[in-house]
């Protein structure tokens, strides 16, 4: 991973001043203006007839200034409205040319430069970073043949089949229109009612209510285009494609009940996690991935490539790692680019094409429409974050906030008159060239017979999953249906969730103290034509050949690093420096973030009267900030953290979220005072860290290797239900 930070900006030489005060230097270019370049002499006082008189109406520096603000803020995103970007670059590993003829997939030499917004998708703006929901992962790459944007989500697949559903979806996620609430959740009834009725969202469902839905990071989160997109080569063969992205950190989560307190302790946690990684030199870092399927393959899948409820398993078509993307450098300002960046799927270059995926279909028109309402009309393209790194030549003109100042009077093509510029480029110089796919078919509202199984994919995901990973989603559907206050909803849905697995039903309607309901309620499907027979739409039950797949799991992600993680170290005066300085050496020396939390903040002192500077204190510290804990030894220190209650809560907290903690020999008894010290074993062989996550006592060193390895794996849900806890 790389490490270095981005270096600042050179100042200008010739950067001239001007003395405005004693002791005070401004440079001239820095001095105050309108927005027209007038220089203002004071921006602190309205201009007013008499210093108690009325304001009057030629302050044009007054008005300049209170319009702008006026209107500065502009609509947000109907969905994906909370975001965080990011500047990087991407290089490919290897020539793509067998497959497409996309000049930043071939050529080995070049870093093309990206953007890329990551966000929660139903939330508003205010919203956390921690709501159940899933994310959006869009990339802009800025090529040499134009932008191509490929705007994707953490998650493989989606709630519906055909885009016309869209509005109703996000309609039913929204908050409740006659009250507004509940913000940024999924927990309620009009959501859960659209749910039971539609089952092709019973895979996205599954996912949705996953440990996948509360990344700890999102540089720890996978990214998938979601659609199947076409692969073109230069003699014109076309292979479908599914885009992957794959973080080199490994994919990981934070608990429920975690998620819950982050929000309220830092509702901005997945912003800052990325702002700080980046301005750290710790620059995040996915390979990008692709599953090929030849054109003659279309067809051989127990499912249809072109339906977004389905994902192709990775033992059936693996993920081939083409390049990697690397972000490393933050945003200058928010609004101007994170806020006006416009993502588009119909953004694309020569040798990338799209597919009949209905959904995809519907995006391509929805994309462009919401831009031209939320970023003034149709010359957003021209705002710096959305330009394209090559020339623009076309013969489009004007409309608001157009910022190309156009010459000549030709505007029209084909024309004479401008010489027949801009010319048409042939394919072989670069023209952008559609896929000749023959279609023959009548004009019809309806869909592929091929795309009413809507059970076997939700049910290999469940299937696919860890003990623990299961217990997360019973837990979750039970909390998201704990919330809702139709009886009847509740029980429609239990009859979904039967067809996934019976099992899972169950579970839910114990926690609920309902029954499942022998047989679904029919028709399963609703989404039905007015006229039509709801036994030609209803649910296709397929089995499906694979039982279940590794690549669906986090238990199975990488779980061999600790970089970047951040660890809490509980200490106060009278700390002992060699078990805190040792430990944290190795720590940092594996690329970890060692923050030193005590009662006070500033520094602590050592035993050896050494000052020791202090993060946070436990007034502004909490253990879901952290992914692990440690306790260093000295006499007064250990005393000092025992009595202290937040202390001995910070990691009550830290053990039922199933994280590693460590201490040293001589802090034991910190750890005794814990409510979960009858929790744990009393042996801690190498055997018991690894299952456990609990290390104590040994030389610094040995503790610090063992801490180490602990922490690598992430958490330790196993010991989440027979050691639960309350803190």
């Amino acid at each position: 991973m790389a490490t270095k930070k981005a270096e600042p900006a050179v100042q200008p030489e010739n950067d001239k001043t001007v003395t405005l005060a004693p002791h005070t230097e401004i440079a001239s270019d820095q001095l105050m203006t309108t927005n027209t370049g007038t220089r203002i002499n004071d921006d602190q006082n309205s201009l007013k007839a008499g210093d108690r008189g009325p304001s009057l109406l030629e302050d044009f520096i007054f008005r300049e200034k209170m319009t702008h603000f006026d209107h500065e803020r502009i609509p947000e995103r109907v969905v994906h409205a909370r975001g965080s970007g990011a500047h990087g670059i991407f290089k490919v590993y290897e020539p793509m040319a067998s497959l497409t003829k996309a000049g930043f997939l071939n050529d080995t030499e070049i870093e093309t430069p990206v953007f890329v917004r990551f966000s929660t998708v139903a939330g508003s703006r205010g919203s956390s970073d921690l709501a159940r929901d899933a994310r959006g992962f869009a990339v802009k790459f800025y090529t040499q043949e134009g932008n191509f944007d490929l705007v994707g989500n953490n998650i493989p697949v989606f709630f519906i089949q055909d885009a016309i559903k869209f509005p109703d979806l996000i309609h039913a996620v929204k908050p409740e229109p006659d009250s507004e609430m509940p913000q940024a959740a999924s927990a309620h009834d009009t959501f859960w009612d659209f749910i039971s009725l539609m089952p092709e969202s019973a895979h996205m469902i599954m996912w949705v209510m996953s440990d996948r839905a509360l990344p700890r990071s999102y540089r720890m989160m996978e990214g998938f285009g979601v659609h199947t997109f076409r692969f073109i080569n230069e003699e014109g063969v076309s292979s479908f494609v599914k885009f992957h992205w794959k973080p080199l950190l490994g994919v990981h989560s934070v608990a429920w009940d975690e998620a819950q307190n982050i929000s309220g302790k830092d509702p901005d946690f997945h912003r800052r996690d990325l702002w700080d990684a980046i301005e750290s030199g710790n620059f995040p870092e996915w390979e990008l991935g692709v599953q090929i399927i030849p054109e003659e393959d279309e067809f051989k899948f127990e499912f249809d490539l072109l339906d977004s409820t389905k994902l192709i398993p990775e033992e059936l078509v693996p993920v081939q790692r083409i390049g990697k993307l690397t972000l490393n450098r933050n945003p200058d300002n928010f609004h101007a680019e994170t806020e006006q960046v416009a993502f588009h799927l119909g953004h694309v270059v020569p040798g990338i094409d799209f597919t009949n995926d209905p959904l995809l279909q519907g995006r391509l028109f929805s994309y462009t429409d919401t831009q031209l309402l939320r970023l003034g009309g149709p010359n957003f393209q021209e705002i710096p974050i959305n330009r394209p790194i090559v020339s623009v030549h076309n013969n489009q003109r004007d409309g608001h906030m157009r910022q190309t100042i156009n010459k000549g009077k030709v505007s029209y093509s084909p024309n004479s008159l401008g010489g027949g510029s801009p010319a048409q480029a042939k394919a072989s110089e670069g023209g952008f060239t559609s896929y000749a796919e023959r279609i023959d078919a009548g004009k019809v509202r309806a869909r592929s017979k091929s795309f009413f199984d809507h059970f076997s994919q939700a049910r290999l995901f469940f299937n696919s999953q860890s003990d623990p990973e299961k217990n997360h989603i019973v837990d979750a559907l039970s909390f998201e249906l704990g919330k809702v206050k139709t009886v009847a909803i509740r029980e429609r849905m239990l009859g979904i969730l039967s067809l996934i697995d019976k099992g899972l039903a169950a579970e839910v309607a114990f926690a609920l103290r309902i029954s499942v309901p022998q047989d679904p309620a029919l028709p399963v499907n609703h989404s039905i034509p007015a006229d039509g027979d709801p036994a030609d739409y209803d649910s296709v039950m397929v089995e499906g050949s694979l039982k279940s797949s590794d690549a669906l799991s986090m238990a199975n992600t990488i779980k061999d690093t600790v970089e970047t993680r951040k660890i809490a170290f509980l200490a106060a005066d009278g700390v002992d420096e060699v078990s805190l300085k040792t430990v944290k050496a190795a720590l940092e020396a594996e690329g970890a973030v060692v923050e030193v939390i005590a009662p006070r903040l500033n520094y602590i002192i050592s035993a050896n009267d050494e000052e020791i500077y202090v993060s946070h204190s436990f007034l502004t510290a909490s253990s879901v900030l952290y992914d692990a804990v440690y306790v260093p030894g000295g006499t007064n220190s250990v005393a000092t953290i025992e009595a202290e209650a937040d202390a001995i809560h910070f990691l009550n907290e830290a053990f039922k979220h199933c994280k590693a903690i460590a201490a040293d020999e001589s802090a034991a008894q910190v750890l005794e005072a814990t409510y979960f010290s009858k929790k744990i074993p009393s042996d801690f062989s190498e055997e018991t860290v690894l299952r456990e996550g609990i290390v104590v006592g040994g030389d610094a060193e040995t503790l610090a290797d063992k801490f180490i390895i602990a922490i690598a794996q992430h958490r330790f849900w196993e010991r989440e239900k027979p050691r639960k806890i309350p803190a």
